[in-house]
């Protein structure tokens, strides 16, 4: 695909960010597919980073407001899961936070739907911080929710969680150990978070990973685990836990690549994936995409933008997963298509991921569009 195309599908891609967001500021997944119709601050941190650094950067702001304002507005809650942790107990499980909420500010109410989810608070530190740096922002509307965040990743950082794909809640994973790590030390480097404050959970986290999360040089889908995930990529790029060109990130990205990369393009979850089939992911042809860029290999990252924009339809709408090429469960294709339609279109995180990757790519936006 010619670069100029590419600048009209990151067009295209913003008018779907910016067309689909809430006017309070959350963005929902998917907004046709009924399931998706909430914000959940991992999905919506990339979607605010896309917005930010490719011409949308208002949108960015009203995400990581409304990011603040959903923790602000249970601060009571999370003060109580900071004080029984903090005393050798556990808070009731109700006063945990959610991974996802409504558009307009409610705890969602999905029976059956585990809620217990960190790493989208890690990945919102993250991006808050990337945006208010990158457009000199002042970051005072902000510490008391960041202050809140931080306290409780500090006592929730090692439970076991659900993964970036809401499932293994009974396990401890290390891409949202990746996230945490990044999102604090974000935070610290930014003055959002005291380093003193955050050092040691950075330094038991750290140790954890290359305890029980690492084998054979490379990190593992959860500890005590010897899968893959291509969440892992997020670890190298861009929360940067480790060298992006050292040894483990070059034995992790190796093994990525080996197990879940198809030779056109395009990138599986996890070996035993059967939602829809286990499909390729656009978010995490993306996130390959990405790290690819920032470490030079930018033909290797060039393919994965022309395999993202290869899956768009004919008016430029990004699927969740393409399930028209080599699935790795095939039979359990039909079985998601009845339970719940067609793969989600358009999922506003694959449409992130493009217009991130064309942005380290030096790829930008063309046309008539404007986003405030």
């Amino acid at each position: 695909m010619s670069t100029t195309d590419h600048r009209r599908l990151v067009a295209r891609s913003l008018d779907v960010i910016t067309g689909n967001q809430d006017a309070g500021g959350g963005y929902p997944a998917s907004p046709a597919y009924p399931v998706y119709g909430f914000s959940w601050f991992r999905d919506g941190s990339f979607i605010a980073e896309a917005a930010s650094r490719a011409g949308a950067p208002g949108s960015a702001t009203a995400f990581h407001d409304w990011c603040a304002r959903m923790v602000t507005d249970r601060a009571d809650r999370v003060l109580r899961v900071v004080a029984a942790h903090r005393g050798g107990g556990r808070s009731a499980d109700r006063d945990y936070l959610p991974t996802r909420f409504t558009l307009d500010g409610r705890d969602p109410d999905v029976a059956g739907w585990g809620e217990f989810q960190t790493d989208g608070y890690g990945t919102w530190l993250w991006s808050l911080t990337a945006h208010l740096e990158r457009h000199g922002l002042d970051p005072a509307p902000y510490r008391d929710a960041v202050a809140l965040v931080v306290d409780y990743l500090a006592v929730t950082w090692d439970l076991p969680c659900n993964d970036w794909w809401e499932e293994s809640g009974d396990e401890r994973h290390v891409s949202t150990l990746g996230a945490i790590q990044g999102g604090l030390a974000a935070a610290a480097r930014a003055g959002l978070a005291d380093p003193e404050a955050v050092g040691p959970v950075l330094a038991d986290a750290g140790n954890l990973v290359a305890e029980e999360g690492t084998l054979r040089g490379r990190l593992t889908k959860w500890l005590g685990n010897d899968a893959v995930d291509a969440s892992l990529v997020a670890c190298l790029t861009p929360f940067a836990v480790t060298d992006p060109y050292g040894r483990v990130a070059a034995r992790t990205l190796a093994a990525v690549e080996r197990d879940l990369l198809e030779p056109g393009g395009g990138v599986h979850r996890y070996l035993d994936d059967v939602f829809y089939g286990g499909g390729q992911w656009p978010v995490l042809a993306g996130l390959l995409g990405w790290h690819h860029a920032r470490t030079g290999r930018t033909a290797a990252a060039r393919r994965q933008l022309d395999w993202i924009a290869a899956q768009a339809t004919p008016d430029g709408l990004l699927p969740e997963q393409a399930v028209g090429a080599r699935l790795l469960h095939p039979e359990q294709l039909a079985p998601w298509e009845e339970r719940w339609g067609p793969v989600a279109t358009p999922l506003l995180w694959s449409h992130a991921m493009y217009v991130i990757l064309a942005d380290a790519l030096g790829i930008h936006p063309t046309g008539p569009t404007h986003h405030p």
